[in-house]
């Protein structure tokens, strides 16, 4: 059947990950392949042609790749785009210096902020000026623009971002300058901030574009590459990308914003957990993902994820808001909580054991992969306290070296810290889990939300290793466990939509809004999202169409998202509009403002497409038969416990309705699973392994 199947791959700092979705039936495939840092697109096609030929299928009945990648954030952290020049208005351009002025640690003195990345002899000021009301104050001078073109021609610059004052209110300066650049300088890429980012905030508005045009040619090359791969092999198809609000675009889209990909692989594994939670009849989820490099939380609720538009990339210091270049995107909210499976341990200065921020990668890897790896990481720590098996990582493709381990824990934690080897690793294990169990608290407190309200679904190689320690410091009744974790960002792009967010900046009164006017300018929003929808593939498409509103109380510095209903802004109410932002703030921060006028600072327009059709219950291959049950380990939990007998089980063999008694290891080819003692756990309908964790602080002493 041609046409028959869909494949999504996630680039991860340590592995590429595959999903691959036979459409004619619902059976879901899962591979895994090593990361190829050096050129990502080299572990794609690997990976694609593995999967390919472990299930005998032919590149043709591909329908599609879609396809989410760390590209974007790397090419931001690791100073790898292109030689980029900005044109601003007269007197902005300092503007990447001065930012907010606002400081992300008022006691240091010397503060290092993030170095802008285009160097102040490529800013570039032309005289113009438009009004906050998008009146033009002064007319452009295009003879200054042309002057300027020629001079940042005459460097090696290859793209050029153009961010004018207000020119989000109108662009008409904006797009002038941008048809002189590609008049005299046809070689260079442009950018300009009322495509990219058409809202308030010249600093964040110009770091955004600054950033898309960093980014663009490098990305660029890089689909080229890949979809040449892709054709080559036989996949003469159109690419999809997963966008960092966890829709999924066609391939000119994402290349004409590859900023929105900044957060695509954490955003796809987000929409797995939402499918997951519907497989197990849940929609309360907190999204546990834990990879190779870092781990990150998500709060979903009602089965939406929490969606922001501020983020930041590139941050000097890893945990501290404010010290990276600031983004405005359209992002799922997620919080980097804590290190990856192969983040580096090391003593510190004050004799504690400290987690990341580097990591081992995936060349050359923690110690124990065998792949000259010195440093001891949190994967070497799981492998020596029993957690994983040297024998089955990666279903025994690839075999780990439990001395190598031993090694490194031994020479960089148990030796400076006089620790037998087993407490070294002990020491990593609960240091990782204790600093991610109080950074997902703070983030749903933050949220205005109550943690223990949510079930953990672990994501990610490491996140079923670690879930159910997490989940007990934090008082969880319950995690859920989905077959094939540790590929489930891939899984994400197969089950998620196609969705745009369009976006249009503009500070009005609520008193003073024209409902008419607004309309007007939201309907051409949603006009254009249908087209692109269209234009993708989708031409009998269907799409959902929602509203958001930025708003705040006049004089605040920051704003709030309000959901609008079709029929507040068809009613034109006033006072109707304000009863939705009162609901949302008094939520939010626990009280109102009765007397205080409101403000809209930008509209959001979400247009999104059907989702596709995945049944997770159909999808999962059906159990082996045989004894599940492989033998027993040793597992550390622990001072207090000490070393306990778990028996270990072939999770592709347990069939749904299994029941267990913790402590157990759970192993399957993507991921381990690891249930302490005192736990119960069973397989459900979709063969999740769902683990009911002891409730009372009793129980939890016991166990």
């Amino acid at each position: 059947m041609p046409d028959r199947y869909r494949i999504g791959v996630d680039i991860g700092g340590t592995f590429t990950d595959l999903v691959m979705l036979d459409t004619h039936n619902g059976r879901l495939y899962n591979e895994k392949v090593l990361t190829t840092p050096a050129d990502p697109s080299l572990g794609v096609l690997e990976g694609v042609t593995k999967i390919l030929g472990a299930q005998q299928v032919s590149a043709a009945d591909v329908r599609h790749v879609i396809h989410g990648t760390t590209l974007v954030a790397n090419a931001v952290i690791e100073r790898r785009g292109a030689k980029v020049a900005l044109i601003t208005t007269a007197g902005f351009r300092d503007i990447l210096e001065i930012g907010t002025e606002w400081r992300y640690d008022t006691y240091d003195l010397f503060m290092d902020v993030p170095e802008p990345l285009v160097p102040r002899h490529l800013r570039f000021e032309v005289p113009e000026r438009i009004a906050p009301d998008g009146s033009i104050l002064t007319a452009l001078d295009e003879a200054a623009v042309v002057d300027v073109v020629r001079k940042s021609a005459a460097t090696d610059v290859t793209a050029v971002a153009i961010s004018l004052l207000h020119g989000f209110r109108n662009p008409v300066h904006e797009r002038r300058v941008r048809d002189i650049v590609r008049r005299e300088a046809p070689q260079h890429v442009v950018c300009i901030s009322s495509d990219v980012m058409p809202e308030i905030g010249e600093y964040e508005r110009a770091s955004t574009t600054v950033c898309n045009a960093y980014v663009l040619p490098v990305f660029e090359r890089y689909l080229r590459r890949l979809t040449a791969g892709l054709r080559k092999m036989g996949i003469d198809r159109d690419l999809y990308l997963m966008l960092s609000d966890g829709g999924t675009v066609h391939e000119s889209t994402a290349a004409a914003y590859p900023i929105r990909l900044v957060q695509s692989g954490p955003a796809g594994g987000v929409q797995a957990t939402s499918a997951v939670g519907q497989s197990a009849g849940l929609d309360n989820l907190l999204c546990f993902d834990m990879g190779g490099t870092t781990a990150k939380a998500c709060l979903i609720e009602h089965g939406q994820p929490l969606r922001t538009t501020e983020f930041e990339v590139a941050r000097v210091y890893r945990f501290k808001k404010g010290s990276g270049l600031p983004l405005r995107v359209p992002v799922i909210d997620m919080i980097e909580i804590g290190a990856g499976g192969g983040s580096i341990a090391r003593v510190d200065h004050l004799g504690l054991v400290q987690i990341g921020p580097e990591s081992s990668s995936a060349d050359p890897g923690p110690a124990c992969y065998g792949r000259g790896g010195q440093d001891p990481t949190v994967t070497d720590a799981d492998l020596v306290l029993g957690y994983l098996a040297a024998d089955s990582f990666l279903g025994g493709d690839m075999r780990l070296d439990v001395r190598a381990a031993e090694v490194a824990l031994h020479r960089a934690i148990a030796m400076p810290l006089d620790l037998p080897l087993i407490e070294a690793a002990w020491a990593i294990h609960e240091t990782v889990n204790e600093n991610m169990a109080q950074a997902a608290n703070i983030h749903a407190l933050e949220k205005a939300k109550k943690i223990t309200d949510f079930a953990m679904v672990p994501i990610g190689g490491a996140g079923p290793v670690h879930a159910c320690n997490i989940a007990l410091k934090l008082g969880l009744p319950r995690v859920v466990c989905p077959p094939g974790a540790g590929v489930a960002s891939a899984l994400g792009f197969l089950v998620a939509p196609a969705a745009f967010t369009f976006v249009q900046g503009g500070v009005v009164a609520l008193e003073a809004l024209q409902f008419d006017e607004a309309r007007k300018m939201l309907e051409g929003m949603q006009q254009k999202g249908i087209e692109l929808l269209r234009g993708a593939g989708g031409a009998n498409v269907l799409p959902h169409v929602s509203y958001v509103a930025a708003m705040r109380y006049a004089g605040q510095g920051y704003d709030i998202e309000v959901n609008l209903a079709d029929d507040l802004l068809s009613a034109g109410n006033h006072a109707g509009l304000r009863r939705a932002f009162e609901q949302t703030y008094q939520l939010q921060f626990g009280r109102v403002e009765p007397d205080m006028p409101v403000e809209i600072v930008s509209w959001r327009v979400i247009v999104t497409g059907p989702p596709p059709a995945v049944d997770l219950v159909a999808g999962r291959p059906p159990t082996g038969s045989g004894e599940a049950r492989r033998g027993e380990r040793r597992i550390y939990f622990g001072p207090r416990l000490g070393f306990v007998i778990a028996p270990v089980y072939d999770r592709y063999k347990l069939p749904a309705g299994s029941r267990f008694e913790g402590p157990g290891i759970f192993e399957e080819r993507e991921s381990t699973t690891v249930v302490p003692p005192g736990a119960r756990a069973r397989i459900d309908a979709a063969l999740n392994l769902v683990v009911e964790l002891p409730t009372d602080s009793a129980e939890r002493i016991q166990s």
